[in-house]
């Protein structure tokens, strides 16, 4: 009897999660029924249905316990960012570039301005219009990626620059979730505070990414051969909860862990499959996340607020379109291509519902902020996909109304802005020295710190155990003590720099502050286990052994290290997404492409299919298996599987693709990664002066793909065509080769421009 009250009420407890769940996805599939037939984002689709749903519309079933539903919404959100985790790899934001980290922080920072002082102006507190400006500076990445594929515009340019800005968007989200989270709780904004949490968060960044990408995928590597899918899947959501687990206890929200998670294990061979075998769970979760939010929505608060949400719409589109093009521009793009990334981020969507959550989890923000931000979301995801549509038409309007002399300026500075700019080998010194220094002093620093918190406290009743554990961590940190003291950094460059007598106060202290940072952290951890003056001895036995092991050390750090790098770049062969090719300037980028074995081109030659005369591209290299066929001649020819890189403006690529359907052939969504750039030259070596292109090629197996002579710009020109002196030249080719060949320029460029004798 008593076990079955207990069952009972067990049941009693159980009802109104199984049933809010029940109702969640009962709305959500009709959601997915009529917005995939009205061809609509399925994103609003779930925020309606989620809002008819709810506690408001007694015509509808409703919910019965809104505290199950923040909880469906929380786990919504841990698994909805870690599978953006996973389409993110950090090695991406490493290769975003100037124009989409220009473009992105431009708008941030406007947006983020803009709302606070909309949010003053309209009466406000403080937090409500912190937030306001936050929730307002972040695109939505879901609601893009859906209106670019239903527009079909993936192969255009200034996709490439949207992708990159939606990169560096959401790194910089998962900064505000964390600054406005310290905001929150001090209720002040302390500038000391705030620095503190930005230092705090790039320390667990880095140990979390260095520890990550040096464990998991060396254990997924080593149990690849017992890992069916269902047990991927299951240590896949493992490590994000586990993950989830450990942010949450040092002090940061459980969506960044999993954010985290998602990120590290991008970076593994099994990356692709993992997010395959995610995609279900993601699209689940992501379902009750969006529907949880339209639930949490009153119809009263909208009526009372309609002005407010009218006038935050037209900030939104209006700001971030304006803001966003100021960025692309500032950044050195053309202005129908600025125009074009600015109208395509004109919206705000899932990271803007977190931030919107968190104030209201917090409760540091006004009842009325979170449904206004849903409206206003919802209708900018209604207006994006014909703000990308007509983005174009409305640039050329644009340019067509400008004064001549203000596109022309533009013109000019984006050519400019886009010229190679050198480097100086100072500069790559230093930047490598600082490199090791943080790194080496973060990881030295985390494995103290663990040392102290969990070693410690076991060994300090025993005799002998202070001893054993100092040791114990000293031979743990030695590797990278070594590094971070006496590695030596850009060899080379060092040399070159030691000849000039001015480079070497600066080199000296470079080095003397490497040391010393060793020698501290080897008498803080000393000092942790001992009195000042055992530790104070141990030091200087500690130095001594140091001395005499470097060799033993230099190895013991170079496996660590080649471990590190090699779980690192085993993604390095597999496939990329398109979007995130080296772009060129102009109307000129790169697409990518597969020939299939069913393809009418197979087995003909370059110079049989005309591909350059009938249709005005260049292909840029071959990818055949593991091999790579860089500026591939006229008598290469296409084999099955062969992947292609080929250059064109937006209308030669459309037509390629056209061609390429009508042999049977289709695009690849991924392209593997291969070692051919894109650079700027300028004529000035005689050897080049009046040679013609088919010469400058079989020089430096450069493909030339664009020209700028007296402010006309050929691109794809003929290989008949003569160089002149002045000529900007931009040209494809093999990274070291390139790299090698305009070094040589930048060199003799600036003897040209040195003092005469």
């Amino acid at each position: 009897m008593i076990a079955l009250n207990a069952a009972a009420e067990s049941t009693h407890h159980l009802q109104p999660l199984i049933s809010d769940l029940g109702l969640i996805l009962m709305t959500a599939g009709i959601a997915v029924l009529l917005f995939k037939r009205m061809k609509q984002p399925l994103v609003l689709g779930y925020l309606i249905a989620g809002f008819l749903a709810g506690n408001h519309f007694d015509f509808f079933p409703s919910i019965t316990d809104m505290k199950s539903v923040e909880v469906w919404a929380e786990i919504g959100v841990i698994f909805l960012l870690f599978s953006l985790g996973l389409e993110f790899s950090f090695k991406k934001l490493m290769k975003v570039g100037g124009t989409s980290s220009v473009t992105a922080i431009t708008q941030i920072m406007f947006m983020t301005l803009i709302g606070f002082c909309v949010g003053q102006w309209m009466g406000w507190g403080k937090m409500d219009s912190i937030f306001l400006g936050a929730t307002l500076s972040i695109s939505s990445t879901t609601i893009i990626i859906r209106a670019f594929d239903e527009l079909g515009v993936k192969g255009k340019k200034f996709v490439g620059i949207v992708f990159g800005a939606l990169i560096v968007e959401d790194i910089v989200a998962i900064l505000m979730l964390v600054l406005l989270s310290t905001i929150a709780v001090s209720d002040q904004v302390s500038g000391g505070e705030l620095l503190q949490s930005v230092l705090k968060l790039v320390f667990f960044l880095i140990i979390w990414f260095l520890g990550g990408i040096f464990i998991i995928p060396t254990i997924l590597k080593k149990a690849k051969h017992l890992l069916t899918d269902e047990m991927l899947l299951i240590i896949s959501l493992a490590l994000c909860l586990m993950m989830v687990v450990f942010a949450a206890n040092v002090g940061f929200s459980p969506a960044l862990g999993a954010f985290i998670m998602g990120s590290i294990i991008a970076e593994t061979t099994m990356a692709e499959k993992i997010e395959h075998l995610i995609q279900p769970v993601k699209d689940l979760f992501g379902a009750v996340f969006f529907v949880s939010v339209g639930m949490l929505i009153n119809p009263n608060t909208l009526l009372t607020y309609a002005l407010p949400v009218a006038l935050i719409t037209l900030i939104t589109i209006f700001g971030k379109a304006f803001s966003s093009s100021i960025g692309a521009l500032i950044s050195g793009q053309p202005l129908k291509q600025s125009v074009q990334t600015g109208m395509s981020l004109a919206q705000i969507g899932e990271f803007s519902f977190i931030i919107a959550t968190l104030g209201m989890t917090l409760k540091v923000t006004s009842d009325f902020l979170y449904p206004i931000i849903v409206a206003v979301s919802a209708i900018t995801t209604f207006t994006t996909p014909f703000l990308i549509k007509y983005s174009e038409r409305f640039a050329l309007f644009l340019e067509s109304k400008m004064p001549k002399r203000w596109v022309k300026n533009i013109n000019r500075y984006s050519v400019n802005a886009q010229a190679i700019k050198s480097v100086s080998t100072w500069q790559i010194v230093l930047r490598s020295s600082v490199t090791q220094i943080i790194l080496h002093t973060i990881i030295i620093t985390a494995i103290i710190l663990l040392s102290s918190k969990f070693v410690a406290p076991l060994v300090a009743d025993t005799r002998f155990g202070n001893t054993l554990a100092a040791l114990l961590t000293l031979v743990i940190i030695a590797p990278f003590l070594w590094a971070l003291s006496l590695r030596r950094v850009k060899v080379d460059e060092v040399e070159i720099l030691w000849e000039e007598r001015k480079y070497r106060g600066a080199l000296l202290m470079l080095i003397l502050i490497r040391m010393s940072l060793g020698l501290f952290f080897v008498g803080f951890l000393l000092n942790i286990f001992f009195s000042p003056l055992v530790a104070f001895v141990a030091l200087i036995i500690a130095i001594g052994a140091y001395q005499i092991f470097p060799k033993k050390l230099n190895e013991q750090y170079h496996k660590i290290e080649n471990h590190f790098l090699k779980n690192l770049n085993d993604r390095e062969n597999k496939k990329i997404d398109r979007r995130y090719a080296n772009l060129m300037p102009w109307d000129g980028h790169m697409s990518f492409f597969e020939i299939k074995k069913e393809s009418n081109l197979v087995g003909q030659t370059l110079q049989e299919l005309k591909i350059r005369e009938q249709l005005g591209i260049n292909i840029a290299y071959i990818k055949r298996g593991e091999v790579t066929i860089p500026i591939p001649t006229k008598n290469e020819r296409l084999f099955p599987g062969d992947e292609i890189c080929v250059i064109g403006t937006d209308a030669q690529i459309a037509e390629f693709t056209k061609f390429l359907t009508q042999n049977e052939t289709e695009a690849p969504t991924k392209i593997q990664e291969t070692d051919i750039v894109l650079r700027q030259l300028e004529v000035s070596q005689e050897e080049f002066i009046q040679k013609s292109i088919g010469q400058f090629r079989a020089k430096t197996d450069g493909m030339v793909v664009g020209i700028e002579r007296n402010g006309n710009r050929i691109l794809n020109p003929e290989s008949s065509l003569i160089l002149e002196k002045n000529d900007i030249l931009w040209v494809v080719g093999d990274k070291k080769r390139m790299t090698a060949l305009f070094t040589f320029e930048g060199a003799k460029i600036q003897r040209d421009k040195g003092p005469k004798a």
